[in-house]
């Protein structure tokens, strides 16, 4: 079955403290960056952190992954595209493209998250209101 894909396009300005010594952004701030992505795809979709903490739920990382194929320079802006991939599982799966301001491919990754109750059990199912958002969503 195709569904449709959510995306969100977040841009960002790269900041002194997120340089190396080379001049070009630390490889481990491409995951917060990630992050970034994530966090503007919660506010422009309805499901941030706090909606699912709101629920009872938290979502930590199980796996992430992330490519590099050009660097990024302190002063540059630049675009996450985040998309979120529709999965039956009780997951949260993000996939990542980190686009320079020429609009080249300069990072790739995923994270994948599952939802934990608040006694920390690992849910298998996807929750109630994580069902009704996809369903709102048309996913």
């Amino acid at each position: 079955m195709q569904s449709k894909n959510l995306t969100c396009t977040e841009e960002v300005r790269v900041r002194f403290n997120e340089t190396d010594p080379l001049g070009i952004v630390w490889h481990g701030h491409y995951i917060v960056y990630f992050e970034d992505g994530r966090e503007a795809f919660g506010r422009q979709h309805g499901l941030t952190y706090l909606d699912i903490q709101k629920a009872g739920f938290v979502t930590p990382i199980v796996k992430s992954t992330c490519e590099h194929f050009l660097p990024l320079k302190y002063g540059e802006t630049f675009n996450i595209v985040t998309t979120f991939v529709n999965s039956v599982s009780a997951k949260l799966i993000y996939k990542y493209e980190i686009f320079n301001q020429n609009n080249q491919l300069v990072c790739s990754g995923e994270t994948i998250q599952v939802f934990l109750d608040s006694e920390n059990n690992l849910c298998l199912y996807n929750p109630e209101f994580f069902q009704a958002w996809k369903d709102k969503m048309g996913l």
